[in-house]
């Protein structure tokens, strides 16, 4: 007999002691960022007003996981608008002081306030006159004292069964940036496309900076024909295109209106002649459409709000200058 392979499983150990362990951490963590909510109050804002008047940087630093955390928020404030970085405060007594200048403000996070690398900071804030910022779990320590504001991150426990690894103090930490971060941009009035600026790369870059016209069918390839062509030419240029629809122009090259896949199913299911009908007779007017310089995650929301496949792309004066489908926006990545 093993008695290796033959000893009793323990409870922690099995699916359902897994399961236990990960759902409590997530409910001591939840009531930990739920508790934010009541503390929210006039120090908060104070610390919005402070972070909205800084002519400089916002100077996010900690230690340890506090360090990890507060990267992410200078990072988040750098992405909505407000210029940030992280400062290591370790680094920070060998010759990164520097890098805070007259007009930046110092947001420092320690959930004890008394943090070495941390404390040593404070001077020298204190002599250029920075605004500092504390998030913090202890509203008496050293840090707490020296800030023009504290935050109050405190948790009554950690998600750590021992109560000693930062677990949910470290998410409320987050929550409290991220709040901070928010707060600020919307005071701003930052838009989705000072958002883009600042995110060229990859989905989240192509979604917000891509147009209409950077993505559209143009020329010979958009699909078109005249009010007076009949139906069976609307729908061999339809077919040839390959787009779904065919837009109805006058001679001006103006959009008079459209006839997609669904117009024709409709029209099937009564009876009519392909070769008698006109294409004002069965176009719809004036159809969906969008301009060249929406941007192309504006064509994705009108196609899913109004369940259509493609889109024809009118500029300012009602001319037909493109067209696309969903095809084109998968392509350049919008989707």
């Amino acid at each position: 007999m093993n008695a290796a392979t033959d000893a009793p499983e323990s409870p922690a150990t099995t699916d359902a002691g897994l399961l236990a362990a990960g759902r409590r951490a997530l409910r001591i963590e939840a009531a930990a960022v739920e508790s934010l909510l009541e503390r929210l109050d006039a120090s908060f804002a104070a610390a919005c007003r402070l972070c909205l008047a800084c002519a400089g940087r916002i100077v996010v630093s900690g230690m340890g996981k506090s360090g990890h955390v507060g990267g992410k928020i200078a990072a988040t404030l750098a992405s909505t608008g407000s210029p940030s970085f992280f400062l290591h405060p370790a680094e920070a007594s060998h010759g990164d002081l520097g890098m805070i200048a007259r007009g930046d403000v110092v947001v420092a996070i320690s959930n004890s306030g008394e943090t070495p690398e941390v404390v040593t900071l404070l001077p020298h804030l204190s002599r250029l006159g920075v605004p500092l910022i504390a998030m913090t779990g202890n509203a008496d320590s050293t840090l707490a004292r020296a800030a023009a504001v504290v935050l109050d991150i405190s948790v009554p426990e950690e998600a750590c069964p021992l109560n000693l690894a930062p677990t949910a103090s470290t998410t409320v930490t987050l929550a409290m940036g991220d709040a901070l971060a928010v707060a600020i941009l919307d005071a701003r009035g930052f838009t989705e496309q000072d958002f883009a600026r600042s995110h060229p790369g990859g989905a989240l870059g192509r979604r917000l900076l891509l147009h209409v016209e950077d993505v559209m069918r143009k020329g010979d390839e958009i699909p078109r024909v005249a009010s007076d062509a009949l139906l069976k030419d609307g729908l061999v240029e339809m077919s040839r295109k390959g787009l779904g629809l065919t837009v109805i122009v006058d001679e001006a090259g103006r959009s008079l209106g459209v006839f997609t896949d669904g117009d024709l199913r409709r029209i099937l299911e009564h009876p009519i002649d392909v070769h008698h009908t006109r294409m004002a007779q069965v176009m719809t007017s004036p159809g969906k459409a969008i301009g060249p310089r929406e941007l192309a995650a504006e064509a994705v929301h009108m196609m899913e709000l109004h369940q259509i496949t493609a889109l024809p792309v009118i500029d300012a004066a009602g001319r037909l200058v493109g067209a696309l489908n969903v095809h084109d926006l998968l392509r350049a990545g919008v989707m």
